[in-house]
């Protein structure tokens, strides 16, 4: 029987590369299993066909259109970035008639979660502004007040710098001060300067939206000029990426740049046995490759396989739709059931928070 093909464009190159290679590995890991086991789906294998993007709007709206138009693609899958994502979805509007949707991107913004998007997109993990409130109401218990925002200048930049902003108004405060960096700059840059623009300001704790190369150049920056207070960064750094690089740059200074991080999450700590998908994905990941984003693509696969399952073995895309849609209820694997339905297109809304301990993430307890 043929091979359900899924589209997946996302980073595969540059100094973001680490996001995509874990994500699908992820996920791919998952599908290899479910066909070496099970002999895919229905007797169908699951494979993934991968472009690179870059993580650049450009490239992903080419690669969308041709997976779109080839009529190979069966669903879109584990796209990587909020400026990537965003500029294919007029896409799916303008091809709506073919059914296809995306399924499990990797960003947490608003418009594919709104109208007139939202029907196309099926939103797993939860959004930016449940990530931003979460860290917002965790700084605020801990008696901080004077936060200021790292922020990438573009369209996931502003989407986390809005969900902040939002955050702190329910306690009657806005950031101190926004900084930004251009995306895909590269964990050489020197961030002094916004450390020092932050710093004057008088902040006493910072939320990033960034990726891990540039958030990493940033505490860098701060603790090598002992500027110790608490930093935070959304899921969609990959923290195991970020510190990685923190630990190779504090073996080159001779001091130690991972203390006092905070991060949000999406799904738990891949080293939490007690959840059964954690305790699957750890007994099939290779060694060293269990991350949280990794740990992402291999819940977003879970999800995908089981709606497969329920649309038959002859699926059709509307009934793979109405299939992702029946998973109301269904809990992967994480305590914590999806509410996607016919009228809901997002499935989780839980948000988990780590910090640093001894060089690695530990589980911190939200607010």
């Amino acid at each position: 029987m043929p091979a359900i093909v899924v589209g997946v464009s996302n980073v595969q190159s540059g100094p973001s590369s680490d996001l995509g290679h874990e994500l699908v590995l992820g996920s791919q890991t998952y599908f290899d299993l479910i066909n070496r086991r099970d002999g895919g789906i229905h007797g169908r294998r699951i494979s993934i066909l991968l472009k690179d993007d870059k993580y650049e709007p450009d490239p992903a709206v080419k690669n969308t259109n041709e997976f779109i138009e080839s009529g190979e693609v069966f669903f879109l899958f584990d796209y990587v970035g909020t400026p990537t994502l965003t500029r294919t979805l007029p896409l799916l509007q303008y091809y709506q008639s073919d059914s296809i949707v995306n399924v499990a991107p990797l960003t947490g913004a608003d418009p594919q979660r709104l109208p007139p998007y939202s029907q196309f997109v099926f939103n797993v993990r939860a959004s930016y502004r449940e990530e931003t409130r979460a860290l917002v109401r965790y700084f605020y218990a801990k008696g901080y007040r004077k936060l200021g925002i790292l922020a990438q200048a573009d369209a996931y930049g502003k989407s986390g710098e809005l969900g902040v902003n939002d955050a702190l108004a329910a306690f009657g405060l806005s950031a101190l001060r926004t900084v930004t960096y251009r995306r895909n700059q590269p964990f050489e840059d020197d961030m002094s300067l916004q450390v020092k623009l932050l710093r004057d300001a008088g902040v006493d704790a910072v939320i990033a939206v960034g990726v891990y190369g540039p958030s990493a150049a940033f505490i860098r920056d701060a603790r090598m000029t002992d500027w110790n207070v608490p930093i935070a960064n959304l899921s969609f750094v990959d923290a195991v990426a970020m510190l990685a690089k923190l630990h190779e740059a504090s073996r080159k200074a001779g001091k130690d740049l991972t203390l006092n991080l905070i991060n949000g999450q999406v799904v738990p700590s891949p080293d939490d046995l007690s959840y059964p998908l954690v305790a699957e994905y750890r007994a099939h990941a290779a060694a060293g490759d269990a991350t949280f984003i990794g740990l992402e693509g291999w819940l977003n696969a879970v999800i995908v396989t089981e709606a497969l399952r329920r649309a038959g073995p002859d699926p059709s895309r509307i009934g793979f739709i109405h299939a992702m849609e029946s998973l109301h209820g269904w809990d992967p694997g994480i305590g914590t059931a999806l509410e996607f339905s016919p009228t809901n297109h997002q499935g989780l809304h839980r948000v988990w928070l780590t910090r640093t301990a001894n060089g690695r993430w530990i589980p911190e307890e939200p607010q």
